[in-house]
This record gives C-alpha cells, sequence and structure tokens, in this order.
C-alpha cells in the first residue's frame, strides 16, 4: 500500500455550540490538515497521484473555509465546528475529488488530520 499525505494551514475562527468552558466564545486558531491518500500501486512514472492537481483541490476546498467564522459557513451552520467535525468534512469533501485525478486505478481518501492547536489533533478514518 502507497501513501502520500499533503499538509495545509488556514486561519479560522468558531464558537463550540453547548460547550460551557474557556474555549465557548468566538476564538480562532490557524488550523492545519493533513490529507492521506492511499492506493495499491502506482503509475509508469512511480506516482500514486500527482501532487499538483491534488494541492489545487485542497486549495479549493480549503478555500471555503480560509479566513472564515466556520459556524456560518455551511454544513458548520448547522453542525458544530469541532476538529472531529472540520475532519470528517474534509475527507467527505476529498473523497468525491480526489478518485478521479488517478483514473488508471483506484485511489481513495484514507485519512485526515485536523489540528486546531500543535499539540491537539482530532483524525478521520473512512469506514
Amino acid at each position: 500500500m502507497y501513501e502520500v499525505h499533503v499538509s495545509t494551514m488556514f486561519p479560522a475562527a468558531h464558537a463550540l455550540r453547548n460547550y460551557y468552558g474557556k474555549t465557548e466564545p468566538i476564538h480562532g486558531h490557524n488550523w492545519r490538515a493533513k490529507i492521506t491518500i492511499a492506493g495499491e500501486k502506482v503509475d509508469s512514472m512511480g506516482l500514486l497521484i500527482d501532487f499538483v492537481p491534488l494541492q489545487k483541490e485542497i486549495a479549493r476546498v480549503i478555500g471555503r473555509l480560509d479566513h472564515q467564522f466556520l459556524n456560518e459557513v455551511p454544513p458548520f451552520d448547522t453542525v458544530n465546528p469541532s476538529a472531529e467535525n472540520i475532519a470528517k468534512y474534509l475527507l467527505d469533501e476529498f473523497a468525491a475529488s480526489v478518485p478521479p485525478m488517478q483514473p488508471e486505478f483506484t485511489v481513495n481518501v484514507s485519512r485526515v488530520e485536523v489540528w486546531e492547536t500543535d499539540n491537539c489533533s482530532a483524525v478521520y478514518l473512512p469506514k
């Protein structure tokens, strides 16, 4: 099994609903996300997936969250914008757009990890 990883950062604010603690009010993070793509083989050039279109797609999806108040961005206008839910959202978004980037064989988004801080992260793995 091969894996490639691409990381990105984006500043955004959020407020956790029904959380009663120090970070309940609106506050911001310099979020970091790491997207992992996996597949059984590489193409004739030795690539699992081309980084260039992958990075463009990541920029497109992350662009919806960048410098935003996440509580106002769907689906986080109804879903709590926790690191866990952001990781799932990103995996769901990339799961639809990444596989067509490698038409020769199957690749999938196998993991997304999202950091709120350097020391705190959440991971979402597909079933």
